[in-house]
């Protein structure tokens, strides 16, 4: 029997099929998607893995592998039929070898972003990527989904950090792509496949990861400006004063700090609270001077911005990071919310922005729309609150018609239904209408040559 040759694989220590403990890892983070399973899986090495990968496949039942289970797509939750294996990589969570001098470093799957964080750190090295998540999401995941974050300005998403790849493929087959080569070109680059795949095309198991010289001298400031508009100038004009310093650059709407104020009493918002819109910015000042500063001064001459508070401490500038990283949980507090992770060229964020307001607000008068992101990488997450006082059900049984109306905004600037977290479930149907056919038959071409059985993550993505 199946279930049993998995126990005996892992050991009475790597699998459950306590309801308890079952819970948390089949209940999406927003509690729209929720699945059964056969049994969780819980397996300690990348040998585990591929036994775990291998008998499924003889059997042919479907694996969905599972990270920290942070993702908003539904793409780690297995299916309602109660016939698929949960694999949480959440044991594998060694960092195996870490190379200063190559700027580089060795993990499992399992490790979280902060633990990764730190061990770079450990070695004077910094690590960039940066969610809100960070503490708990693994990098497994991150990588499954090529995770952005707030640093992609000045560093590019995780697909830029992989230097190689460790992946037990469909069959339970190890491939080991585990290299830290800045420069190869010999044949495909396989480790692309699977980044972004969301364990359709198999499972990542290790990464081999790129580090950058420890950061020094970080500012943050805090500034206020009109309109998203007024963000995207702004940007435009601070990179032109400072090329590439720039780390991060979050657009927040008034309507977010509003939302942060009243779930988190201890935050504490240090400008008058009479913009529309805020941008937070970190900038990279290695000689320790404070430019960021002075070029804001500018800046406010300019016009370009209206206030601006620059953080004196590390301590102000975690508070001020604390509010946009509250975002999320806050607007969860407020009800129901329908999230949009859309993507489009830089300079017509606010066009977006104004047309997909008119657009929802039209369909559901009431309706708050809660804007904000990664200005720098035209990164939007375009999320809804329930109109106050309304039942949280009948709001969410809108999210496909306002969904398509946000997403026909995003075609028509050339824009990208998903920016940073995947497709999963939730998002099958809008890819099939916004991509073209010739890219499904190439991913479909893929996902048979690769997985022809269907059992890696069946039901996500394509």
């Amino acid at each position: 029997m199946l279930v049993d040759d998995l126990k005996s694989i892992v050991g009475p220590e790597g699998w459950t099929t306590d309801p308890g403990d079952l819970q948390p890892h089949l209940t999406e983070w927003r509690d729209i998607w929720t699945g059964k399973t056969l049994v969780m899986v819980s397996p300690a090495s990348t040998r585990e893995v591929a036994s775990i990968v291998r008998e499924c496949h003889k059997a042919g039942t479907g694996v969905v592998p599972q990270g920290g289970n942070t993702g908003l797509c539904g793409g780690a939750i297995p299916d309602q039929s109660g016939n698929q294996v949960l694999l949480s990589l959440s044991r594998m969570n060694a960092v195996r070898s870490v190379s200063p001098n190559d700027h580089s470093l060795v993990v499992d799957a399992g490790c979280t972003l902060a633990s990764i964080q730190e061990a770079a750190q450990q070695v004077d090295r910094f690590f960039p990527l940066s969610l809100a998540a960070e503490g708990s999401c693994q990098i497994g995941g991150n990588l499954s989904t090529n995770a952005g974050g707030i640093n992609v300005l000045r560093y590019g998403t995780a697909r830029a950090q992989a230097l190689g790849l460790e992946v037990v493929l469909p069959d339970g087959t190890i491939w080991d792509g585990l290299r830290s080569l800045r420069k190869d070109t010999s044949g495909y680059d396989l480790k692309q496949l699977f980044i972004g795949a969301e364990g359709t095309l198999g499972v990542i198991t290790a990464a081999c990861l790129r580090l950058y010289p420890s950061v020094k001298g970080l500012q943050t400031a805090l500034v206020s400006v009109d309109s998203p508009d007024g963000a995207v100038a702004l940007l435009a004009d601070l990179r032109h004063r400072m090329s590439d310093q720039l780390q991060a650059f979050e657009l927040i709407p008034d309507r977010a700090i509003r939302y942060v104020l009243r779930h988190f009493p201890s935050a504490r918002f240090p400008l008058e609270p009479t913009s529309p819109w805020y941008v937070l910015m970190e900038s990279i000042n290695s000689d320790g001077n404070e430019q960021l500063e002075h070029q804001l001064l500018a800046c406010l001459d300019a016009g370009l911005i209206s206030d601006a508070i620059v953080a004196k401490n590390k301590g102000e500038a975690d508070a001020l990071w604390g509010i946009r990283h509250a975002i999320s949980e806050a607007q969860k507090k407020e009800g129901a919310s329908l999230k949009h992770d859309i993507s489009v060229p830089v300079g017509t964020i606010g066009d977006f922005i104004r047309a997909a307001d008119v657009a929802v607000t039209r369909h559901l008068p009431g309706v708050r729309v809660v804007a904000f992101g990664h200005v720098g990488d035209g990164n939007v997450h375009y999320n809804l609150s329930q109109p106050a006082g309304t039942d949280p059900a009948s709001f969410l049984a809108q999210g496909e018609a306002l969904a398509s109306l946000v997403y026909e905004v995003v075609a028509g600037l050339g824009g990208s239904i998903s920016a940073e977290h995947g497709i999963g479930q939730a998002k099958r149907a809008h890819l099939l209408q916004y991509r073209s056919a010739t890219e499904i038959h190439l991913m479909r071409t893929i996902k048979a040559a690769l997985d022809p059985e269907n059992i890696m993550n069946p039901g996500k993505v394509i």
